[in-house]
């Protein structure tokens, strides 16, 4: 059998989890271990060796990238498998929305099985929306959404007392009622309203397979143990120290609870093959106290650490390392480069595109970030269930689109309460009557007439066209993949883009593309480079400020995340003039935490390193020494004297004195030299 060829490929740790036979396995998976390989042989194993149907599996994951890496893993080792064998395979909500679909009575809560998923921002503009309407007193407004979420997930009526006395718990069930009113649920209702009704209404699958358990908050858990029956087993794999998303509610306690809970029987898999030994015995710098973490490769290179100026100078430096190590044979994507903050990315993708370095940026991108298309999907939104007021209004009252109208208007005109006629109502109100006649892009952007409210004479025009055409030619494509009606279509698409992103609004990162890889530290969790280039480990920025033991620690582990991904080489790096107001200057503690011995001796200092040292040193000695300054010369407003650098291109003298020159180049701003280190050459004289 084919299950039985890679039984035999696997350690003897990870045959022992995927053969054991417990009611409940709990598999404490150390980083690099084989985690996946491990799920995904369970889940083959079961369904082979021991006839489980993979209708009676139901497998969770925490990120949509992991549940499609399984699915695919799967049907590409047997294409006899369908996709709806596998709909029970998928993030938490994704599953919970199919079982409130295809499953569970939802009309039993008051939902139609056509409901619309909204995301947080969503939710969080109904909620302002009631309280103008209903002159509710709310403290905090500015941090309405964690409020919200802590108050949703109070249950018992003795503890739904307002520690700030005000109405947040009036308005957490006014919110409530009107989602259900208007036919929509938020990301967390899914799991409470799938909740409810198992209570009454029980799946009990063969098999619950559970991927970064660790990561469950208790919404999730008691998720888990509402599927799981008598006679479900369950199997979980998880990394404590991997927890880097408890912003999100996961808990930490989360193996405890699984062992009292279940009486769960726990395996490890304590062998790393990724990281060479000398990454690893910096990983265990940041590991917790009483686990190990075995490794099997060679010693390696040990680490690099490096002082930069600034993250443009360190940008022009990696610009010219990566260059330096795609010349010794190594592909562009087998290295990458972290970070703590998203917008840490633009720097090094101005430096990569000016210096032909090919790059990709992980970053994601919500509908409401275009707004064109956070309109349109209000407009399709409405079109299809017209009990969305909410969106209705918002599409005829927005004062880009729409048509312009007032929100009191708008809301008479969406509750049948104003005879005006408004020609955009009256085609989203149309819609699904016209809707079996159009299966065509052009066909549904001429029924809107979009040309129409996108404004021909706005500068945004044909950007808001292509993005509109782009997003329904993705809308189309999956109509016809899923071959499907139009209306049943575009309602699944909305509500899967709305938990997942769509391609348009979303990137990721594409290993098999020969390109670095720029991306935060989150990101990086799941993936392994040869060359790993972690920067600005500066206090504020890595490790961000905390307000307490949990944020910190979830810091550390979040770097251990980084570290662990680097294979062959890591670089850490970090600014004396890192440029971001919550930075502080110089390595933050967890440079310090490195052992000395772990660090390659990085005495030959880069030159650009060098100059600015000696800038600090001079400039230090002048201002001590209370030297006279020479007077600094102007430049002529009537002659420009321009010089050329070979990295930044031709630029024009700002200010010199005797020491020190300034620069502007077109491309990478203002630049201050030593002028007997330079390297400039002076051209001829123009006028300006």
């Amino acid at each position: 059998m084919h299950y039985e060829k890679k039984l035999e490929q696997l350690n003897k740790y990870q045959k022992e989890a995927v053969l054991d036979e417990s009611d409940v396995c709990l598999v404490n998976a150390n980083v690099g271990s084989g985690k996946t390989t491990v799920l995904i042989s369970k889940i083959v194993y079961i369904h082979y060796a021991k006839n489980v149907s993979y209708k009676d599996m139901i497998v969770l994951t925490f990120t949509n990238k992991a549940a499609n890496e399984i699915k695919e893993r799967l049907i590409g080792s047997d294409n006899s498998i369908m996709a709806e064998e596998l709909e029970g395979f998928g993030t938490f909500h994704s599953v919970a929305l199919h079982l409130l679909k295809s499953v569970l009575p939802a009309n039993q809560i008051g939902y139609t099985k056509d409901f619309l998923v909204i995301d947080p921002g969503e939710e969080l503009d109904i909620a302002m929306q009631i309280i103008q309407e209903e002159k509710l007193h709310i403290k905090y407004k500015n941090r309405l959404k964690k409020r919200l979420e802590l108050a949703m997930s109070i249950m018992e009526e003795e503890q739904k007392i307002s520690p700030y006395n005000d109405d947040i718990f009036q308005l957490v069930q006014l919110l409530q009622e009107e989602k259900t009113r208007q036919n929509k649920m938020s990301f967390s209702d899914l799991l409470i309203n799938a909740n409810k009704l198992l209570e009454d209404y029980n799946i009990e699958p063969k098999w619950i397979i559970i991927d970064e358990v660790q990561d469950s908050d208790q919404l999730q858990l008691y998720f888990i143990d509402k599927l799981k029956g008598a006679s479900t087993r369950l199997f979980a794999v998880g990394d404590p120290n991997q927890i880097i998303y408890s912003w999100r509610g996961s808990t930490l306690n989360v193996f405890n609870t699984f062992k009292q809970k279940y009486d769960a029987k726990e395996l490890s898999l304590p062998i790393n093959y990724r990281s060479s030994s000398s990454i690893l015995e910096v990983a265990r710098c940041f590991l917790k106290k009483g686990n190990s973490l075995k490794g099997i490769r060679e010693t390696g290179n040990k680490i690099v650490v490096k002082k930069q100026y600034n993250p443009f100078n360190e940008a022009c430096y990696l610009a010219d390392k990566i260059r330096e190590i795609h010349n010794l044979g190594v592909p562009f994507n087998e290295i990458a480069v972290f970070y703590r903050l998203q917008n840490q990315s633009q720097v090094f993708e101005d430096v990569f595109l000016k210096n032909k370095i090919p790059y990709e940026v992980s970053f994601k991108k919500t509908i409401r970030d275009i707004p064109v298309l956070n309109w349109m999907i209000k407009l399709l939104r409405f079109s299809l269930n017209h009990n969305d007021l909410s969106s209705g209004i918002y599409v005829l009252s927005n004062k880009n689109y729409g048509e312009g109208i007032s929100e009191k208007e708008a809301g008479k005109i969406v509750k049948g309460q104003h005879i005006a006629k408004s020609d955009l109502f009256t085609k989203m109100y149309e819609f699904n009557n016209k809707c079996p006649e159009i299966m065509k892009t052009d066909e549904i952007y001429n029924y809107f007439e979009f040309d129409k409210y996108i404004r021909p004479t706005a500068a945004t025009y044909m950007e808001d066209k292509e993005s509109i055409s782009a997003l329904l030619n993705i809308i189309m494509e999956y109509v016809k993949e899923n071959e499907t009606t139009v209306l049943n279509g575009l309602g699944d698409f909305i509500n899967s883009s709305a938990l997942h992103g769509t391609n348009i609004l979303q990137k990721d990162i594409h290993c098999d593309t020969d390109s670095v890889k720029l991306m935060t530290l989150h990101a990086s969790k799941g993936l392994e480079f040869s060359y790993v280039f972690i920067i600005g480990i500066n206090y504020g920025l890595i490790p961000l400020r905390s307000s307490g033991m949990e944020e910190e620690e979830e810091e550390e582990r979040l770097f251990f995340v980084g570290i662990t991904r680097a294979k062959d080489h890591l670089e850490l790096s970090y600014y004396i003039n890192p440029e971001y107001y919550r930075a502080t200057p110089g390595g933050s503690l967890y440079i310090h935490l490195i052992p000395q011995e772990l660090i390659q001796d990085d005495t030959v200092k880069s030159k650009a390193v060098n100059l600015q040292e000696l800038k600090k040193q001079i400039q230090q000695a002048k201002t001590e020494e209370k030297q006279e300054k020479a007077p600094v010369k102007s430049v002529n407003p009537v002659s420009i004297k321009q010089v050329r650098h070979k990295k930044y291109g031709t630029g024009k003298i700002l200010k010199e004195d005797e020491m020190m020159i300034e620069v502007e180049f077109e491309n990478y701003g203002v630049k201050e030299f030593i002028k007997a280190f330079s390297e400039l050459e002076h051209l001829s004289q123009k006028n300006s």
